[in-house]
């Protein structure tokens, strides 16, 4: 028998790849056995949750001394059902189960989809702190109402928006403005121990919270979206346009009013970043994961960036009403396009509108973003921080600040038409800076 004889170089390759075939085996065997495991753990552990959940008690507002001038705290006025004790967060009751920190978390990698769709029809929850006033005060109902949601522990980002872009009050032009935070109830106390206090006297200074009885969570902030609608469709239902947003965002107020110079605010209206042919994120580390067996098409519908947009109050009465019609779905950008398909309302998308930020031209490395001439003529940039929202804010009213652009500038600069001094509204500048900013 003739024999054959193998080089060594290529009995090593053989041997290599050999033992590649079994790695690559025993790879994907541990993969399919740590998910039949993983799901059997999820499985048990929502058990507990909706057992825990049966046993939760809602909890709500510590007492706290009653606003003289008015109905502030619905919670006051039903003493007997407020509780006398510290309230215990953990145990509240609300659509997601799932420990956060004092802001919005990202999706847990074991979140509960299987209990929030066993408790997705828990639609309706109660109002703490509500502003009744804010839309039939002697000025009457606002041309533009800015909502913008938050959460109990981000006052400085709060009170940034106040003093800058979301400032109260009647523009040149003598359309009136007016603003109000959408929050919930924080889940983790020991974050902001004395939250219920904050939000009392926050209130009472400002009067623009509005404050609900469920959790403060990222899967929850669909119950702000249908909240908000059924607020404004019962305090609110006579604002001619509404800006929602986010609390870190910089708007230029100036071209959003401009934009709707023109607009009817008796016909439809939704303006936004528009996000088309998205498809469910099935990956489960993803902050916006979703299982097939809760959304089993293969694309959302279109829907607006959550970083803002604009709709007219037309379209925020009839997007009430449709909403009451779509089943909840955790993500309250995607929500809202589901209702908007409901109504047959196609979105309009605007280029000012940049929910995903300003993004570095890969050409100049080194261009500073915050740089105001790229703000300039744009409506929303989303991601900022409560430094270089103040300064986007001076550095755009800011009469030594020239762009070299083509596009014309505005016939007027925007101007607040204020009833007080400047200087005492100076004097509140220098305070909020000694403030916030010290201590960042």
């Amino acid at each position: 028998m003739r024999r054959i004889h193998i080089k060594g170089d290529v009995a090593c390759t053989l041997i290599l790849l050999v033992l590649l075939c079994i790695l690559l085996y025993v790879h994907q065997s541990l993969i399919t056995t740590w998910e039949v495991v993983h799901i059997k753990n999820d499985s048990a552990i929502s058990k507990d949750l909706l057992e825990a959940t049966a046993k939760a008690c809602s909890c709500k507002i510590p007492d706290v001394p009653q606003c003289s001038s008015g109905p502030e705290l619905q919670a006051e006025a039903r003493s007997s059902k407020v509780l006398k004790t510290p309230v215990k967060l953990k145990k509240r009751v609300g659509n997601n189960k799932t420990p956060t920190k004092a802001s919005v978390s990202p999706t847990p990698f074991h979140f509960d989809f299987e209990g929030y769709l066993r408790k997705k029809d828990q639609r309706e929850f109660e109002m703490l702190i509500n502003q009744p006033e804010k839309c039939s005060g002697p000025e009457g109902a606002p041309y533009l109402l800015i909502a913008i949601k938050s959460v109990a522990a981000d006052f400085d980002k709060r009170q940034v928006v106040r003093r800058t872009w979301g400032r109260e009050g009647v523009a040149l032009n003598g359309v009136s403005i007016m603003i109000v935070f959408l929050l919930g109830v924080p889940q983790n106390a020991t974050a902001l121990p004395v939250w219920d206090k904050l939000l009392t006297y926050e209130s009472r200074a400002f009067r623009d919270i509005l404050l609900w009885n469920f959790e403060d969570t990222f899967f929850n902030l669909t119950l702000k979206e249908t909240h908000f609608l059924r607020w404004v469709n019962t305090t609110c239902s006579k604002a001619k346009f509404i800006f929602k947003g986010d609390v870190d965002v910089y708007v230029n107020i100036e071209n959003i009013l401009e934009m709707l110079g023109d607009r009817e605010a008796d016909r439809d209206l939704f303006i936004g970043d528009i996000i088309i042919h998205a498809k469910p994120i099935r990956r489960r580390s993803s902050k916006y994961f979703v299982p097939e067996f809760m959304y089993g098409q293969g694309m959302y519908p279109s829907y607006a960036g959550g970083g803002g947009f604009v709709m007219s109050g037309h379209t925020a009465l009839r997007l009430h009403m449709a909403c009451k019609e779509v089943e909840l779905f955790p993500i309250d950008d995607v929500f809202l396009g589901m209702c908007l398909l409901r109504l047959g309302l196609q979105p309009t998308r605007h280029k000012g509108f940049r929910t995903f930020g300003i993004v570095r031209p890969s050409a100049a490395p080194r261009l500073q973003v915050y740089d105001p001439c790229f703000y300039k003529h744009l409506m929303v940039v989303h991601g900022l921080t409560v430094p270089q929202i103040w300064l986007m804010w001076n550095l755009l009213h800011d009469p030594g600040v020239h762009c070299h652009s083509s596009q014309a500038a505005a016939v007027l600069p925007f101007k607040w038409r204020d009833k007080t001094p400047d200087t005492a509204m100076d004097t509140g500048k220098r305070d909020y800076e000694l403030q916030v900013f010290v201590k960042h």
